[in-house]
C-alpha cells in the first residue's frame, strides 16, 4: 500500500477527477478533503460513506482512504502535520487541546461537518482560499494562513462536540495519555482492562481508577462504556454503515450483543433508534 508523506508544515491542492481512485493510499498527516461538487463514495478504513458537494472529510494519521467517484468531482485538498500543529499560530495554550481533539477525528465517520451553522462557516472560507490561491495578491500566503486555522477550529469543534461529555481536553498530560490509549484501543477489549493500562503505564489500578474518575467525573468502565455508545451513536446517524458492520468495527460478539448493549442504555435497538433519528 502506498504510504504519503508531507514534507512542509501544511499543503494545499485542487483536483478534478471523473474516475475513481480505488488503490488505498495511507498518510503521516491530517487531511481535510472538501468537495466542492460531484458525487461519489469516500472510503476510509474500509467504510463508505457517500458525499456531495458541501461535505468535509477529516483524515488522520494512519487512515487509508480511497475515491469512487460518480459524477465529475471537484475536490479541496488542504494537508497539514503535527509540526504545523505545534507552531506559534494556535498558541502554547491551545496546543494540547487542538491535538487531542483532532487525533480522534479517525471515530468520527463522514462528513466531519455536523451542524449547518458550520457548513454555512465552512464554504465561504474555502472559496476565499481558492480566490487568493488564484490571484495571488499581497498577503494572499498569509490570508490562507489564516483562513485554514480557522477551518481547522471549526473542525475541532466538530470533534470534540462528539467526545464523552466529561472529557476536560485541558487536563494535564498524563490524564490526556491514558485517555488517548483507551480511545485509540477502544476496538480491542483486551487492551482496555484496567489491568493492562495500569501495567502499560506503569500505575496501580487503584491509582489509574481514582485518575480517570478525576479528570472526567466517571469511572474508567463508565467513560469507556460512554465512549463506545458515542461511536455507535455516531455511525447510525452519520453513516450508512449496516449493524453487522458495526458490530465488527467495534468489537461486539454479535447483533444480539450489540442490540442488548444498545437498549440496555438507550431504550431502544440500534435499527429503532436510527429510524427514529432520520426523520
Amino acid at each position: 500500500m502506498k504510504r504519503e508523506n508531507l514534507h512542509q508544515p501544511f499543503e494545499i491542492s485542487f483536483s478534478e477527477l471523473d474516475e475513481s481512485l480505488l488503490k488505498e493510499h495511507e498518510h503521516t498527516f491530517f487531511e481535510l478533503v472538501y468537495i466542492l461538487s460531484g458525487t461519489g463514495i469516500q472510503w476510509i478504513n474500509n467504510n463508505m460513506f457517500p458525499y456531495h458537494d458541501g461535505h468535509l472529510f477529516m483524515i488522520t494519521p494512519g487512515d487509508t482512504h480511497s475515491f469512487e467517484i460518480h459524477t465529475t468531482t471537484k475536490f479541496v485538498d488542504i494537508k497539514f502535520n503535527d509540526i504545523y500543529i505545534h507552531s506559534s499560530v494556535f498558541g502554547a495554550e491551545n496546543i494540547q487541546r487542538l491535538e487531542f481533539i483532532l487525533q480522534h477525528a479517525n471515530h468520527q465517520p463522514g462528513c466531519i461537518l455536523r451542524n449547518k451553522v458550520d457548513k454555512l462557516l465552512v464554504k465561504p472560507m474555502i472559496e476565499a482560499i481558492i480566490r487568493e490561491y488564484i490571484n495571488r495578491n499581497l498577503y494572499s500566503k498569509e490570508i490562507i494562513t489564516q483562513i485554514i486555522n480557522t477551518i481547522i477550529i471549526v473542525v475541532a469543534r466538530n470533534i470534540a462536540m462528539f467526545l464523552p461529555e466529561q472529557v476536560d481536553e485541558c487536563s494535564e498530560d498524563k490524564s490526556l495519555d491514558i485517555l488517548q490509549y483507551i480511545q485509540a484501543n477502544i476496538y480491542k477489549t483486551g487492551k482496555i482492562r484496567a489491568k493492562d493500562i495500569s501495567q502499560h503505564f506503569g500505575i496501580s489500578e487503584n491509582y489509574l481508577g481514582r485518575y480517570i474518575k478525576k479528570h472526567t467525573n466517571e469511572t474508567m468502565q463508565q467513560y469507556i462504556l460512554n465512549y463506545k455508545l458515542k461511536l455507535v451513536e455516531n455511525r447510525l446517524l452519520h453513516s450508512q454503515m449496516r449493524i453487522c458492520e458495526i458490530v465488527e468495527e467495534l468489537g461486539f460478539t454479535d447483533d444480539s450483543h450489540l442490540n442488548k448493549f444498545f437498549k440496555k442504555y438507550r431504550g431502544s435497538s440500534p435499527s429503532n433508534f436510527r429510524k427514529n433519528n432520520l426523520k
